[in-house]
Protein backbone atom coordinates (compact mmCIF):
# COMPACT_ATOMS: atom_id res chain seq x y z
CA UNK A 1 0.00 0.00 0.00
CA UNK A 2 1.67 3.46 -1.05
CA UNK A 3 1.89 6.50 1.38
CA UNK A 4 0.63 9.75 0.18
CA UNK A 5 3.08 12.77 1.28
CA UNK A 6 1.59 16.21 1.36
CA UNK A 7 4.41 18.45 0.13
CA UNK A 8 4.75 22.69 0.41
CA UNK A 9 4.01 23.54 -3.65
CA UNK A 10 7.06 26.27 -3.47
CA UNK A 11 9.17 25.18 -0.60
CA UNK A 12 9.05 20.69 -0.34
CA UNK A 13 10.19 19.32 2.80
CA UNK A 14 13.62 17.79 2.33
CA UNK A 15 12.87 14.60 4.81
CA UNK A 16 9.83 14.13 2.74
CA UNK A 17 12.10 14.62 -0.58
CA UNK A 18 14.69 12.08 0.31
CA UNK A 19 11.92 9.38 1.77
CA UNK A 20 10.44 9.59 -2.19
CA UNK A 21 14.23 9.41 -3.35
CA UNK A 22 15.26 6.19 -1.46
CA UNK A 23 11.64 4.81 -2.52
CA UNK A 24 13.45 5.05 -6.62
CA UNK A 25 16.23 4.02 -5.71
CA UNK A 26 14.36 0.77 -3.56
CA UNK A 27 12.89 0.36 -7.09
CA UNK A 28 9.63 1.95 -6.33
CA UNK A 29 7.29 3.61 -8.89
CA UNK A 30 5.88 7.79 -6.95
CA UNK A 31 3.43 9.72 -7.97
CA UNK A 32 4.68 13.54 -8.33
CA UNK A 33 3.45 17.44 -9.55
CA UNK A 34 5.07 18.95 -12.46
CA UNK A 35 4.39 22.27 -13.87
CA UNK A 36 1.96 20.71 -16.68
CA UNK A 37 0.08 17.73 -14.74
CA UNK A 38 1.17 14.88 -12.53
CA UNK A 39 3.38 12.49 -13.21
CA UNK A 40 4.85 8.41 -13.03
CA UNK A 41 8.28 8.27 -12.41
CA UNK A 42 11.04 5.55 -11.64
CA UNK A 43 14.79 5.26 -11.97
CA UNK A 44 16.48 5.63 -14.77
CA UNK A 45 16.76 2.20 -16.67
CA UNK A 46 14.97 0.26 -13.93
CA UNK A 47 12.83 -2.37 -15.97
CA UNK A 48 10.75 -3.92 -13.47
CA UNK A 49 9.57 -0.29 -12.15
CA UNK A 50 8.77 0.61 -15.97
CA UNK A 51 7.18 -2.79 -16.21
CA UNK A 52 4.81 -1.55 -13.79
CA UNK A 53 4.26 1.73 -14.99
CA UNK A 54 3.27 0.57 -18.22
CA UNK A 55 0.81 -1.98 -16.86
CA UNK A 56 -0.77 1.44 -14.63
CA UNK A 57 -0.84 3.04 -17.86
CA UNK A 58 -1.68 -0.27 -20.16
CA UNK A 59 0.57 1.07 -22.77
CA UNK A 60 2.58 -1.38 -24.73
CA UNK A 61 6.11 -1.49 -26.08
CA UNK A 62 6.27 1.34 -27.87
CA UNK A 63 5.21 3.55 -25.67
CA UNK A 64 7.77 6.11 -25.50
CA UNK A 65 9.56 7.38 -21.54
CA UNK A 66 9.94 10.63 -20.82
CA UNK A 67 13.83 11.60 -18.93
CA UNK A 68 13.33 14.72 -17.07
CA UNK A 69 16.87 16.17 -16.42
CA UNK A 70 17.55 18.88 -13.89
CA UNK A 71 19.28 21.23 -16.16
CA UNK A 72 21.16 21.68 -19.65
CA UNK A 73 23.84 20.42 -18.45
CA UNK A 74 22.50 17.09 -17.76
CA UNK A 75 20.19 17.02 -20.63
CA UNK A 76 23.79 17.11 -22.84
CA UNK A 77 25.28 13.89 -21.41
CA UNK A 78 21.57 12.63 -22.35
CA UNK A 79 21.32 13.51 -25.99
CA UNK A 80 23.23 15.17 -28.33
CA UNK A 81 22.72 19.27 -28.59
CA UNK A 82 23.84 21.24 -31.40
CA UNK A 83 23.98 24.99 -30.97
CA UNK A 84 20.67 26.17 -32.72
CA UNK A 85 19.17 23.08 -29.93
CA UNK A 86 20.75 24.77 -27.04
CA UNK A 87 19.55 28.37 -27.87
CA UNK A 88 15.97 26.95 -27.99
CA UNK A 89 16.68 24.84 -24.89
CA UNK A 90 17.92 27.36 -23.25
CA UNK A 91 15.21 29.94 -24.32
CA UNK A 92 12.40 27.80 -23.08
CA UNK A 93 13.67 25.53 -20.03
CA UNK A 94 12.82 25.27 -17.49
CA UNK A 95 9.22 25.21 -18.73
CA UNK A 96 6.26 22.98 -20.21
CA UNK A 97 7.85 21.56 -23.19
CA UNK A 98 9.03 18.01 -24.17
CA UNK A 99 11.87 17.98 -26.65
CA UNK A 100 12.79 15.08 -29.10
CA UNK A 101 16.67 14.69 -29.36
CA UNK A 102 19.24 12.08 -30.26
CA UNK A 103 20.17 10.16 -27.67
CA UNK A 104 23.52 9.22 -26.26
CA UNK A 105 25.22 5.90 -25.57
CA UNK A 106 24.52 7.21 -21.55
CA UNK A 107 20.50 5.94 -22.59
CA UNK A 108 19.45 2.41 -22.82
CA UNK A 109 18.58 1.23 -25.82
CA UNK A 110 15.47 0.09 -25.27
CA UNK A 111 14.37 3.57 -24.14
CA UNK A 112 15.12 5.10 -27.25
CA UNK A 113 13.14 5.15 -30.14
CA UNK A 114 14.26 1.83 -32.37
CA UNK A 115 14.36 3.33 -35.64
CA UNK A 116 15.46 7.49 -35.10
CA UNK A 117 17.54 6.37 -31.81
CA UNK A 118 16.32 9.43 -29.86
CA UNK A 119 14.53 9.77 -26.38
CA UNK A 120 12.17 12.94 -24.91
CA UNK A 121 13.70 15.10 -22.35
CA UNK A 122 12.35 17.86 -20.27
CA UNK A 123 13.31 20.12 -17.09
CA UNK A 124 10.18 21.15 -15.31
CA UNK A 125 9.75 24.22 -13.42
CA UNK A 126 8.43 22.99 -10.16
CA UNK A 127 10.21 22.81 -7.34
CA UNK A 128 9.07 19.58 -6.38
CA UNK A 129 10.41 17.69 -9.14
CA UNK A 130 13.57 19.53 -8.98
CA UNK A 131 14.26 19.33 -5.27
CA UNK A 132 13.54 15.27 -6.39
CA UNK A 133 16.27 15.96 -9.36
CA UNK A 134 19.12 17.32 -7.18
CA UNK A 135 18.67 15.51 -4.74
CA UNK A 136 18.54 11.76 -6.96
CA UNK A 137 21.41 13.33 -8.61
CA UNK A 138 20.39 11.74 -12.46
CA UNK A 139 17.24 12.25 -14.50
CA UNK A 140 13.82 10.50 -13.72
CA UNK A 141 11.85 8.22 -16.80
CA UNK A 142 8.79 9.80 -16.93
CA UNK A 143 5.11 8.73 -18.27
CA UNK A 144 2.01 11.22 -17.64
CA UNK A 145 -0.15 10.36 -15.08
CA UNK A 146 -2.88 9.60 -17.64
CA UNK A 147 -4.92 6.33 -17.05
CA UNK A 148 -6.98 3.55 -19.16
CA UNK A 149 -10.62 4.84 -19.75
CA UNK A 150 -9.83 8.64 -18.70
CA UNK A 151 -10.13 11.76 -20.57
CA UNK A 152 -7.59 13.86 -18.66
CA UNK A 153 -4.78 13.40 -16.33
CA UNK A 154 -5.79 13.35 -12.31
CA UNK A 155 -5.27 16.46 -10.75
CA UNK A 156 -6.18 15.58 -6.99
CA UNK A 157 -3.41 14.28 -5.07
CA UNK A 158 -6.34 12.08 -2.77
CA UNK A 159 -7.80 10.85 -5.60
CA UNK A 160 -4.50 9.53 -7.31
CA UNK A 161 -3.66 8.01 -4.07
CA UNK A 162 -6.87 6.10 -3.47
CA UNK A 163 -7.04 5.07 -6.99
CA UNK A 164 -3.45 4.22 -6.87
CA UNK A 165 -2.67 2.86 -3.72
CA UNK A 166 -2.09 -0.64 -4.55
CA UNK A 167 0.07 0.30 -7.60
CA UNK A 168 2.50 2.91 -6.79
CA UNK A 169 4.82 3.17 -3.51
CA UNK A 170 4.32 6.95 -2.84
CA UNK A 171 1.72 10.00 -3.80
CA UNK A 172 3.22 13.38 -3.40
CA UNK A 173 0.92 15.98 -2.86
CA UNK A 174 1.24 18.91 -4.58
CA UNK A 175 -1.62 21.04 -4.66
CA UNK A 176 -3.36 21.03 -8.30
CA UNK A 177 -0.61 21.50 -11.44
CA UNK A 178 -3.16 21.36 -13.56
CA UNK A 179 -4.76 19.11 -16.63
CA UNK A 180 -2.70 20.28 -19.49
CA UNK A 181 -0.06 17.97 -20.66
CA UNK A 182 3.75 19.54 -22.36
CA UNK A 183 4.33 21.18 -25.95
CA UNK A 184 6.53 18.02 -27.61
CA UNK A 185 8.73 19.41 -29.77
CA UNK A 186 10.80 17.25 -32.19
CA UNK A 187 14.20 18.81 -32.21
CA UNK A 188 15.69 15.78 -34.11
CA UNK A 189 15.61 17.10 -37.16
CA UNK A 190 17.32 20.44 -39.14
CA UNK A 191 14.68 22.48 -37.46
CA UNK A 192 11.83 22.66 -34.41
CA UNK A 193 8.52 20.55 -35.36
CA UNK A 194 5.70 20.85 -33.24
CA UNK A 195 4.35 17.24 -32.43
CA UNK A 196 1.94 18.24 -29.80
CA UNK A 197 0.12 21.32 -28.64
CA UNK A 198 0.28 21.90 -25.11
CA UNK A 199 1.13 24.16 -22.16
CA UNK A 200 3.76 25.35 -23.67
CA UNK A 201 3.71 28.25 -26.13
CA UNK A 202 4.94 26.79 -29.54
CA UNK A 203 5.01 30.62 -30.61
CA UNK A 204 7.85 30.59 -28.25
CA UNK A 205 9.70 28.67 -30.56
CA UNK A 206 9.40 30.14 -33.43
CA UNK A 207 10.46 33.24 -32.39
CA UNK A 208 13.82 31.04 -30.98
CA UNK A 209 14.17 28.87 -33.57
Amino acid sequence: MSKLLELHPKNPEIRLIRMAVDAIRAGGVIVYPTDSCYALGCALGDKDAMARIARIRQTDKHHHFTLVCRDLSEIAHYARVDNWQYRLLKAVTPGPYTFILEATREVPRRLQNPKRRTIGIRVPDHPVPLSLLAELGEPLMTSTLLLPGDEYPLTDAAEIHERLEHQVDLVLDGGNCGLEPTTVVDLAGREPAVIRVGKGDPARLGATA
